[in-house]
């Protein structure tokens, strides 16, 4: 497995095939003309992570990611934190695979280290458009 792509889970979440969802990440950097330096991926509950939200983004919410993007010029270096609680209520709500809404999530993350970002309705909108097409890529690896 790559050694700059890391999984950690803090609750009994287990990511299956965590190679595939690596490669897949790869991918999607090197389709962005960007390098990977190292991005972990910590998956916890809305209890661990509503802490979170509240000191460093001020926001005193459930949210299913939140990314701290340490990435230098093309060099993408991050930290991103899913609750897998909110990704699964998601995916309900959605009517979607737990798994297509957790690559969509975890991609996400990975979008706005490469520059994309969901301030405003049209980028919440380019967001969306571009993670539809990064999944794309996942399903090549199979």
């Amino acid at each position: 497995m790559s050694e700059r792509i890391n999984f950690e889970a803090k609750n009994d979440f287990i990511l299956k095939e965590p190679q595939v969802y690596a490669n897949w990440i790869e991918k999607v950097i090197v389709f962005h003309q960007k390098s990977l330096g190292e991005i972990n991926y910590i998956f916890c509950s809305d209890e661990q992570l509503l802490p979170i939200n509240q000191e460093y983004l001020d926001h005193d919410t459930l949210t299913d990611i939140i990314t701290f993007d340490d990435s230098q010029a093309d060099l993408l270096i991050a930290t991103i934190f899913i609750s897998t609680e909110r990704v699964k209520e998601n995916a309900d709500l959605f009517a979607v695979a737990f798994e297509d809404e957790l690559k969509r999530v975890m991609i996400h993350g990975v979008l706005h280290c490469i520059g994309f970002t969901d301030a405003t309705e049209e980028q919440k909108q380019l967001m969306r458009k571009e993670e539809e097409e990064m999944m794309k890529l996942f399903h090549v690896e199979h």
